[in-house]
């Protein structure tokens, strides 16, 4: 049997990006179906593998989530498990997050749920937002109702292995928005007689700039971040007659989003219809903040208290995205995280590599939970 550690660096080594896990899924069902006992193991058609452990009694369903898809990032690292695959690497460490779930997957097998039941997911695509809903859409998982939802992120900037809570939201509520304006070129030394996007783009810039809290202590925190900008072609001839931008939109409140993305799509239509441009606004990307439950929180707090884990209780949410807020819409659930290092690179730095010191303790936490719940 693989150790933890070897099962890590060879996800590690074998990346594969979101909509595109299939190996990955394979390797994980096929280690859970040769080394665990669980009592349903089932890989649905989006790459998602879920495994399930029951009791004879009845009691609480507990549903552990575990993301398993990499990012299309160059590694830079030179170690024996970097990745085999040019421009993707698991720049998160969804490697990590699978492989706490395999061993927990173990200690369930050799220690069987005293009443209940705990639906193991490992989760596909949670990098571009469609893995949630991937799997929540699966006529499988329709079936599924589980009374309590989990899931953790590893966090560079803590110390190892200190178990990171959170009391409500966890994190923000994030989307992408892309506007393209179509106008129609002109010779670049005759401009007028064309509409260049330009201008609009830079008075979109600035408009947006004037929008944006990025405080993040505050309750009504908006960040809008232009992320790409696209315009006309490399022609030195032409006048620009098309451009494009795109941002990502956050904030801590779903409604302050939706209020600022009306007000957003408005601004635009008016300056595109000041310069005679057809304006197309689209969203892709989408993450549900996430929504932490009372009682599933103070299920782990005792959890790590009986395992007598370091742990603090953040006074403010992080300002990234993350799919499981769909879970947490469905279920009383909670996200937490778990110390990665204060030295350790940043998620989607080319040299981060997800510490293995911190998987068993990982396992621990959840396995308690489980325990605190079910008994």
């Amino acid at each position: 049997m693989k150790s933890l550690k070897e099962i890590r660096r060879h996800l590690h080594a074998n990346p594969e990006v979101s909509g595109n896990e299939s190996e990955t899924a394979k390797f994980i069902y096929d280690e859970l179906k040769e080394n665990c006992d669980a009592d349903e193991l089932i890989q649905l058609d989006c790459h998602a593998v879920i495994a399930r452990f029951k009791s004879s009694n009845p009691g609480k369903t507990i549903m552990i989530r575990g993301d398993i898809d990499a990012l299309p990032i160059q590694e830079i690292n030179s170690f024996e498990h970097r990745s085999k695959v040019d421009g993707v690497s698991h720049k998160c460490g969804h490697d990590g997050h699978a492989t706490i779930l395999i061993g927990l997957a173990r200690k369930l097998s050799e220690s069987k749920p005293q009443s209940g039941e705990v639906i193991l997911l490992f989760q596909p695509s949670e990098e571009n937002g469609m893995g949630a809903k991937a799997v929540i859409d699966d006529p499988y998982f329709k079936k599924v109702k589980a009374d309590f939802a989990y899931a953790l992120h590893n966090l560079p900037g803590f110390p190892k292995k200190e178990i990171v809570i959170r009391e409500k939201q966890f994190n923000a509520h994030v989307i992408s928005m892309i506007i393209k304006l179509s106008g129609k070129t002109a010779h670049a030394a005759e401009p007028e007689f064309g509409h260049n996007p330009a201008l609009t783009i830079s008075k979109l810039l600035l408009a947006t700039e004037q929008m944006v809290k990025n405080e993040a202590e505050a309750d009504d925190f908006f960040l809008i971040t232009p992320i790409h900008m696209n315009l006309g072609d490399l022609a030195y001839g032409i006048s620009a007659g098309y451009g494009e931008i795109h941002y990502t939109i956050r904030a801590w409140d779903s409604n302050l989003v939706k209020q600022n993305c009306l007000v957003l799509e408005q601004l635009a239509k008016e300056l595109g219809e000041e310069d005679k441009l057809k304006v197309d606004i689209s969203y892709d990307q989408e993450f549900a903040a996430n929504m932490n439950d009372d009682k599933a929180v103070d299920h782990l707090k005792d959890a790590v208290k009986s395992i007598n884990a370091e742990h603090r209780v953040l006074n403010k949410a992080f300002k990234w995205g993350e799919d499981f807020g769909l879970f947490t819409q469905m279920f009383p659930g909670a996200m937490f995280g778990i110390g990665s290092g204060e030295d350790c690179p940043a998620l989607h730095n080319p040299d981060y590599d997800y510490p293995d010191e911190i998987t068993d303790t990982a396992v621990d936490v959840f396995f308690q939970t489980i325990k605190e719940i079910n008994g």
